[in-house]
C-alpha cells in the first residue's frame, strides 16, 4: 500500500487539494469556517445547555467541545468518505489507480480541518483555566485511531453506497442516533446502576470523546484496558473495511 501511495504521490496530493479547494469554493471566509463552524456549533449547545437547561458544572464548555469537535470529525470524515468511490468514477474508470487513493483524500481533508479545529479547542481550554501538561500528548493516541477507524468505516460505506445508494439516507438517520448517544451534551454518571455506563462503550466514538475529556479535564491517563478498546475499534472497523475493498474490488466499475 505505502509503495502504491509513493506511485501515485502526485495524483494523491492533486487529490487532496481539489477535495480541501472544493469545500471551500465560493466563499468568503475560506477554510477559516473550519474554525468557525465548530465553534459556532458550540455557541448554540453552550447557550442551550447552560442557560435553558442549567449546566453550570465546572469545564462543562471543555465537555461539550471535546465532544463537538469529535464527532465533527468522525461526520466530515465517514460522510466524505462515503461519496468518494461514486464521485471519482470517471477517475478509475478510465486509469488504473489504486481506488483507495480517493477514500485517503477524504479523510487528509478532513484531518486538516480537525487539526485547525484543535487549536480553537486549546485556547478555550487555556481561557477556562485548565492547565497544560504532558499527558497532553496523549492525545495524539485517540486522534490516530479515530483516523484507522474512519478509514476504515469510510471503505465500508463507500463499498455500499456503489450498490445501494439509499445507504447516505440511512446513514443520516444513524449519524442523528450516534450523536444523541456519544454523551456530547449530558453527563454519563447520572446513569444507575454503573452497568448502564458501560454501555456507552460499545459506541467507538463516545470512547474516543471519554478519551479527549479524561485527558484535558480530569488530568489523567486512560488505563491500558480503555486503550486496548481504543485499538480494538480503530483495527476492527479497517479490517473490515480493508476485507470489503478487497472483496469487491472488481465488481465496482460495473455499478458506478
Amino acid at each position: 500500500m505505502i509503495r502504491k501511495l509513493k506511485e501515485h504521490q502526485f495524483l494523491f496530493e492533486e487529490l487532496v487539494k481539489r477535495d480541501f479547494k472544493k469545500k471551500y469554493k465560493r466563499t468568503v471566509l475560506g477554510m477559516f469556517w473550519s474554525m468557525l463552524s465548530p465553534l459556532l456549533n458550540l455557541l448554540v449547545m453552550a447557550l442551550v445547555f447552560t442557560q435553558f437547561f442549567g449546566r453550570n458544572a465546572p469545564h462543562y464548555i471543555i465537555y461539550l467541545f471535546s465532544g463537538n469537535i469529535v464527532m465533527s470529525f468522525y461526520k466530515e470524515s465517514t460522510k466524505g468518505g462515503m461519496a468518494s468511490l461514486v464521485g471519482n468514477a470517471n477517475i478509475f474508470s478510465k486509469i488504473n489507480v489504486p481506488k483507495y487513493l480517493f477514500l485517503f483524500s477524504k479523510n487528509v481533508s478532513a484531518l486538516i480541518n480537525f487539526g485547525l479545529t484543535i487549536i480553537i479547542y486549546f485556547i478555550f481550554a487555556a481561557v477556562d483555566h485548565i492547565p497544560f501538561h504532558l499527558n497532553f500528548f496523549c492525545l495524539i493516541i485517540p486522534v490516530v485511531c479515530l483516523v484507522v477507524m474512519n478509514i476504515g468505516i469510510g471503505m465500508i460505506l463507500s463499498a455500499m453506497y456503489v450498490f445501494f445508494r439509499d445507504i447516505q439516507y440511512l446513514y443520516d438517520i444513524f449519524l442523528t442516533l450516534l450523536t444523541y448517544t456519544s454523551a456530547i451534551f449530558y453527563y454519563v454518571d447520572q446513569f444507575k446502576p454503573v452497568w448502564k455506563q458501560r454501555i456507552f462503550l460499545l459506541n467507538p466514538v463516545y470512547v474516543y470523546i471519554k478519551y479527549f475529556r479524561t485527558i484535558v479535564i480530569d488530568g489523567n491517563i486512560p488505563s491500558l484496558q480503555f486503550h486496548g478498546l481504543c485499538f480494538f475499534y480503530a483495527l476492527l472497523f479497517l479490517g473490515i473495511g480493508c476485507w470489503t475493498y478487497k472483496h469487491y474490488n472488481t465488481k465496482f466499475l460495473y455499478y458506478v
